[in-house]
């Protein structure tokens, strides 16, 4: 196996660091993925995910919250559908308002 030595700024190699901890890797893992998908374009992703990834870096990228659905009290809604059919009809109410 070979060993690579590679110098950077610290700011770059501080940023790798804190992406690889991030995601549970090591340096070495981390570097050996760039190292992988510079030689290999398919290992880079779909076009959607690189995507995905810049607006995640620029801090844009917001994460659907779930949100969980709850069905109505049927005895409740059975009022409410009675109570929608009475009152006043919209028709006579503009009517009124023209007169």
């Amino acid at each position: 196996m070979t060993q690579i030595t590679v110098r950077a700024d610290e700011p770059l190699a501080a940023a790798v660091r804190r992406r690889a901890a991030d995601e549970g890797k090591s340096m070495n893992e981390a570097m050996l993925m760039l190292m992988r998908v510079y030689v290999d374009p398919d290992l880079a992703g779909t076009d959607a995910e690189r995507i995905r990834e810049r607006l995640k870096r620029a801090g844009l990228l917001a994460s659907p919250v779930p949100v969980q659905a709850v069905a109505p009290d049927p005895a409740k809604l059975a009022r409410a559908r009675a109570a929608a059919g009475a009152g006043t009809a919209l028709s006579t109410l503009v009517n009124a308002d023209r007169d």
